[in-house]
């Protein structure tokens, strides 16, 4: 029963839980927190994938037979994503309020997500306190710059938000295209790979082709976000059978783009434009589809700096 709970916990942190609920939350109920959101956890996983690579530490069950890996993950362990991306995403939904209640709830899940990864086996605390120091940080830093840096970011034109977007993406792909460059000629210590394999995993090439799948879902956020913005938006409210008809009609085109995932491309492009197509489509190919099939109307003409409305009802 404790190792079921921590499971459900670990997934509470996982963008197997964070994905579909912001896409839920972005498409059918308030797109501009929605937004706010998806961008900062963005950038925070982007950067914790880079310094993986960068730091290239192992999980525990990698190096102590005494912990038993209930995971068997394969990727570099220091710092935690999970942790990290929990503070991010549920400090920066607490942030929206003064609620005591709220802020306790989701300091109780950020750090059941944490002890969940060391339960696992899959981090150790050091990883964990760094992925939590790493995520207040970026959340931090994001709602001081958030409310400087979008208005600015909206006056420029749309071609020149474009190559911002791309630029700040490139950069974080040759940060870890450095970090991998540096570990030319490494190689898995076998009792590593022999833990790795006792867990049920396998070992893999140390590669940036993860760190460009992760910029390149970076660029589509940032380049959809500021599309979608000059095209005006649009409002998420309406019927549940509209609600309901807009995830069908975006699952229908995620599905179509993911698919390009089954195609035999190991190289890093290929996953970088993968992942900037399945974002391009999330944040404003969708978005225009609704408008264009009746399944939403435009909203305003521009953005809202951020933090204005905070106290509305969701659409």
């Amino acid at each position: 029963m404790l190792t079921g709970f921590m499971f459900a916990m670990t997934y509470l942190g996982s963008a197997g839980f964070y994905i579909p609920a912001l896409v839920v939350l972005f498409w059918c109920v308030h797109p501009r927190l929605a937004a706010r959101a998806i961008v900062i956890l963005s950038f925070g996983s982007t950067l914790n994938t880079v310094l993986k690579l960068v730091w290239h530490a192992p999980r525990p069950f990698w190096t102590d037979p005494a912990v038993r890996g209930r995971q068997p993950l394969a990727s570099f362990g220091m710092p935690s994503g999970h942790a990290q991306n929990a503070v991010v995403t549920w400090g920066f939904f607490a942030s929206r309020t003064r609620r005591a209640g709220v802020w306790a709830a989701a300091a109780a899940v950020i750090v059941l997500i944490g002890v969940s990864r060391v339960y696992l086996g899959v981090h150790s605390w050091g990883q964990v306190l760094a992925g939590w120091a790493i995520g207040l940080g970026v959340l931090i830093l994001a709602l001081w710059l958030e409310p400087r840096a979008v208005p600015w970011w909206s006056r420029r034109p749309l071609p020149l938000q474009l190559a911002m977007a791309l630029v700040i993406s490139l950069a974080f792909l040759g940060a870890a295209w450095l970090a991998v460059r540096s570990l030319h000629g490494w190689r898995w210590p076998a009792a590593w790979a022999e833990a790795l394999v006792a867990a049920g995993g396998h070992t893999r090439p140390i590669t940036v082709n993860e760190a460009a799948a992760a910029t390149g879902g970076l660029f589509g956020i940032l380049a959809g976000m500021s599309v979608l913005a000059a095209r005006g938006w649009f409002d998420a409210g309406g019927t549940l059978g509209r609600r309901l008809a807009r995830l069908v009609v975006g699952a229908a085109g995620a599905g179509v783009i993911s698919s390009l995932d089954l195609l035999p491309w190991p190289r890093a492009g290929e996953a970088f434009a993968v992942q900037a197509l399945l974002a391009l489509w999330a944040t404003a190919g969708a978005p225009e589809a609704f408008v264009r099939l009746g399944l939403a109307c435009r909203a305003t003409p521009a953005l809202t700096r951020p933090g204005d409305g905070q106290d509305e009802p969701a659409q």
